[in-house]
C-alpha cells in the first residue's frame, strides 16, 4: 500500500524509506523462509523464528536482490508507470546522475556481499545448510539480474536455463 501511495502521489522517498519497504514488497525474506520448508526435518521452529527476525544474512540477501533488480529494471518499470526506483531516490536525495546512482548501488552490493560472506564464514548457532541456502539464493540473483532483467524478460536467458535444466538435462 505504501508503494501504491508513493505512485499515486508521485512521491520519491528517502533511500532508507524506499529500501525498508521495497525489501519487504520484493518478498525475498519470504522466499528464503519458504525455501526452508523443503529442507525436511532439520527445519525446526527455531530456524523459522530466526529467519523471520531477518538476521544480518537475510537482510543482506534481500538488499542484494533489491539493488541488482533496481539497476537493470528501473528504466523498463518507469516506462510502464511503476513506482519510483531506488535510483530515483538516490538522484533526488543526493542530486546525482543516474550513472552515479547506479555506481552507489554497485558499491552497496559489494558491502552486502561481504556481509553474506562473513555470516557464512563465522561459526553460528544456525546450521550451515540454512546459511548456504541464503548464499545460493543470493548467487541466483546474479543469474536473474546480471546485465539485464532476466526475471521479467521471459524469452531471454531464463528460458534457456529452464529448458536446459528441465527439458534437456545433463544425463547422470
Amino acid at each position: 500500500m505504501t508503494e501504491a501511495r508513493w505512485l499515486n502521489e508521485n512521491h520519491i522517498p528517502t533511500i532508507e524509506e524506499y529500501m525498508r519497504i521495497s525489501k519487504k514488497s520484493g518478498a525475498y525474506p519470504l522466499l528464503i523462509l519458504t525455501s526452508y520448508i523443503g529442507m525436511g526435518d532439520i527445519s525446526t521452529k527455531e530456524i523459522f523464528i530466526w529467519v523471520s527476525n531477518e538476521p544480518r544474512i537475510v537482510n543482506a540477501a534481500a538488499t542484494l536482490c533489491r539493488l541488482m533488480d533496481e539497476i537493470v529494471s528501473s528504466e523498463f518499470e518507469q516506462k510502464r508507470g511503476h513506482v519510483c526506483s531506488l535510483l530515483d531516490c538516490y538522484m533526488k536525495q543526493f542530486d546525482m546522475s543516474r550513472e552515479a546512482a547506479i555506481q552507489e548501488c554497485k558499491n552497496r552490493m559489494t558491502i552486502v556481499w561481504k556481509d553474506i560472506n562473513e555470516e557464512c564464514l563465522r561459526p553460528t548457532k544456525v546450521p550451515m545448510p540454512f546459511m548456504i541456502c541464503v548464499l545460493n539464493l543470493s548467487r541466483f540473483m546474479d543469474v536473474i539480474y546480471k546485465n539485464k532483467d532476466n526475471y521479467t524478460d521471459s524469452n531471454g536467458l531464463m528460458k534457456t536455463f529452464i529448458k536446459e535444466v528441465l527439458v534437456d538435462p545433463v544425463p547422470i
